[in-house]
Parts: structure tokens; C-alpha cells; sequence
């Protein structure tokens, strides 16, 4: 059984824990929500032993950049959440919405063909925050709501994204 590997990205809006699965990202959470990656873990990967590792060059300069205002960075790194299919689908869908843009929960559950409550629920349970952009999804009226790594930090990625914020 081959380990998973763990490394600790740190950014303007606190430490950012990553799990990778032979290069690809499996779990990208802020790392103060450290109990959510403990879940993810034994959920997903029972008895695989994690190896703490240094950050791998090519994910802390996408990071890197990212975080100094090249807003697509993250795009190209790979990543493959687990859960449901139906949770799967909508972190896929999460990745069409571009940096700077916000869907509201009907859009996305109208791209999945689904309810906004069951979409709420997948993007809830997101492992891979900011690679699977939940955060750029908002209410109906323009609001920010729940965002597992806090609405604080919801809408600081959004304004570092120059998505323009409703007061």
C-alpha cells in the first residue's frame, strides 16, 4: 500500500494542507480545519499511511502564484476529490466557473441537473477548497454563505479574485 503524501502551503490567509495520491491532489483544505482532513482520510483512504513531505516545486509555485494575483494558477494542478458520484460531479462543475465570476447555488444545481439544497450539501463536503472553486459559489441574492474555511476567507479570495463583493 503506498502512502499518501502531506505537505503545508502557507498563504495570506492562513496554512493550506495538502494530501496527495501519487502527485495528485486528494485533499486541499485550510489547515486550521485540521479534523476535516482527518475525516477525508479515514473516510477515503482507510489504513493508507501518510508521509510528511516538503512542498513538491511545481504545486508551491502555483500556490505562489496564485496568491500574487495570477488568478488561474491552480488550474492546471492536478486533482481528483473523492466522494459520491454525485458529489464528484459537482466538484467537476465547480471548476467551470472562472476566477473573478460567482455562480449562485441554482446555477450550479441547474448545471448538474440537480436541486440548489443537494449542490450545497456536495460543495459542503468539498476536500479540494480553492482547486475546486467553492467559494465562488454565492446565494441567489449575491450574499456570501457557508464556506467551510470561513466567510472571511470566502470573501477574501473573492475579492482577490476581483469578483466585486455585494455589500
Amino acid at each position: 500500500m503506498t502512502a499518501l503524501e502531506r505537505t503545508n502551503i502557507e498563504s495570506p490567509i492562513g496554512s493550506i494542507t495538502l494530501v496527495l495520491d501519487g502527485g495528485t491532489i486528494v485533499i486541499c483544505e485550510f489547515s486550521d480545519r485540521e479534523a476535516r482532513v482527518s475525516r477525508q482520510l479515514a473516510k477515503c483512504y482507510p489504513g493508507r499511511p501518510v508521509t510528511d513531505i516538503g512542498a513538491p516545486a511545481v504545486i508551491k509555485a502555483a500556490f505562489d502564484a496564485y496568491f500574487t494575483g495570477v488568478r488561474d494558477a491552480l488550474d492546471t494542478l492536478p486533482s481528483a476529490p473523492k466522494g459520491t458520484p454525485f458529489q464528484e460531479r459537482v466538484w467537476a462543475t465547480l471548476k467551470r466557473i472562472p476566477a473573478g465570476t460567482a455562480w449562485s447555488y441554482a446555477d450550479l444545481a441547474a448545471a448538474v441537473g440537480s436541486h440548489p439544497r443537494a449542490v450545497g450539501g456536495a460543495n459542503g463536503a468539498n476536500p479540494c477548497a480553492l482547486l475546486h472553486p467553492c467559494h465562488r459559489v454565492i446565494g441567489a441574492d449575491g450574499s456570501l454563505t457557508g464556506y467551510a474555511g470561513g466567510i472571511e476567507r470566502k470573501a477574501w479570495l473573492l475579492a482577490h479574485e476581483e469578483y466585486q463583493v455585494k455589500a
